[in-house]
């Protein structure tokens, strides 16, 4: 498989998002869909409707809507990179282009805690982030909680639904 340059896709929060999701660079079907989680078999949006009550088989811009609605926002880590296929372990190290995440968190004044979905994630945030961020961004709680990947199959969906649980606690304050 060839080696291509992932562009990601555009942050998806307000002023008034209270718990920022994090993924690590969207999938091939996402990027081709221009929609977060477009995977099928990805277990993100069915988990947000387990801790949220979103309805996940609405039209994605109103997922979208319901998910800023109840105070989380998406985005990811990585802004481009050079990957083939879908696979975090297929990211060519030294290729990413993080997102200007401290300066969307100085944007957001409710922010309470971030999620990162999936080890990836994690820890492209602490390497490339963390040490960017101001003193206020820099005492937030930041999860790392595992992956919605359909890579992850260990993780059943009650699985994920417990261990994502302090997401539901951070919105609850």
């Amino acid at each position: 498989m060839e080696i291509a340059r992932c562009i990601g896709l555009p942050a998806q929060t307000d002023a008034q998002c209270r718990v920022l999701v994090l993924g690590s660079m969207p999938g091939v079907a996402s990027l081709q869909a221009a929609q977060y989680y477009a995977h099928p078999r990805n277990r993100f949006w069915p988990l947000m409707a387990a801790l949220t009550g979103l309805d996940h088989a609405l039209p994605y811009p109103q997922r979208l809507q319901a998910l800023r609605a109840r105070g989380i926002g998406l985005w990811d880590v990585i802004g481009q990179c050079e990957r083939r296929g879908s696979l975090d372990a297929d990211i060519v190290r030294g290729s990413e282009v993080v997102n200007a995440l401290p300066a969307l968190i100085q944007q957001l004044p409710h922010l309470r805690a971030i999620a990162c979905n999936g080890g990836t994630a994690h820890a492209a945030w602490m390497r490339h982030v963390q040490p960017a961020l101001d003193a206020r961004a820099a005492t937030l709680p930041v999860w790392s909680l595992p992956s919605t990947s359909p890579a992850n199959a260990g993780w059943s969906l009650p699985r994920l639904i417990a261990a994502w649980q302090p997401v539901v606690a951070a919105l609850a304050q």
